[in-house]
This record gives C-alpha cells, sequence and structure tokens, in this order.
C-alpha cells in the first residue's frame, strides 16, 4: 500500500501525527503540505492528492483540514474517489469494510492528536468485505462513470 497525505493550515499538526504512524507501520508515502501555518485554500491540496489515488499512483489518501468537512467535498468531485470523513473508530472500520473508501478526511480542530492516529490506524489495516457490499460500491461507480 502506497499512501498519500495532504493538509491545509488547519491540518498540519495532525498530519505531522500521521506521518509519524505511517512510518510506525513502514507504510511508504508522499507528504505533499502544506508545512505552513499561513492560510491556504484546502482544495489546492485536497484535489491533487485524490487525482494521483484515482490515477493509480497511490492506493489511498489521507487529508487533513480544520474541520475535515472541506478536504471531504473536494475529494469526493474526483472520479474513482470515496472519500469519507471520520471522527471515530466504527466509522473508520465500516467505511473500509463497506464502502472501500480510498479516502480518509479528518478535522483537526474536531479531534485530538490520539484518536486521529487510532482512526488512521483502524482505516489503514482494514479490509473491503466486498460481497453484498462490492454491488453497492459499484452502483456508486456506474453512476458516476455515466
Amino acid at each position: 500500500m502506497k499512501v498519500i497525505l495532504a493538509s491545509d493550515h488547519g491540518g498540519i499538526h495532525l498530519a505531522k501525527e500521521i506521518v509519524s504512524l505511517l512510518e510506525e507501520l513502514a507504510i511508504p508515502y508522499e507528504d505533499i503540505g502544506c508545512h505552513c501555518t499561513d492560510s491556504v485554500d484546502y482544495p489546492d491540496y485536497g484535489i491533487p492528492a485524490a487525482e494521483r489515488v484515482a490515477s493509480g499512483e497511490f492506493d489511498r489518501a489521507i487529508l487533513i483540514c480544520g474541520t475535515g468537512i472541506g478536504m471531504s467535498i473536494a475529494a469526493n468531485k474526483v472520479n474513482g474517489i470515496r472519500a469519507a470523513l471520520v471522527h471515530d473508530l466504527f466509522s473508520a472500520k465500516a467505511t473500509r469494510e463497506h464502502n472501500n473508501s480510498n479516502v480518509l478526511t479528518m478535522g483537526e480542530r474536531v479531534i485530538g492528536a490520539g484518536l486521529a492516529r487510532e482512526i488512521a490506524r483502524t482505516w489503514l489495516t482494514t479490509e473491503f468485505q466486498g460481497g453484498r457490499h462490492a454491488n453497492r460500491v459499484g452502483k456508486v461507480t456506474s453512476y458516476e462513470n455515466q
């Protein structure tokens, strides 16, 4: 698995925690920023990261902003992306098992570092169940490709 990580100014501290987790798990990653506290626009980071997942260059992305909402909206505009905004462990597991999400978004102003690390760990290590869920994900993909 190869992961791309992106954040805006509202998510840089949480992004550092996720970098640490990826290194602990020995998961190859690229952090495309931002790496500053100056105000930046989340689509400038979230969309390119999502495009690189959609192209197959990366398997998954983790995107962080102040709430996670902006990054989720931006990423979900890219064909082939199933971005999930997650702030609890149950949803982190369910979105992988049932929705085969390929982008995780979180909000630094919403959750703390410890929970964010556990969410990311759960999301990264949970497999898609397929079966009846594959049919549902397929329906979304079919609609998207019309």
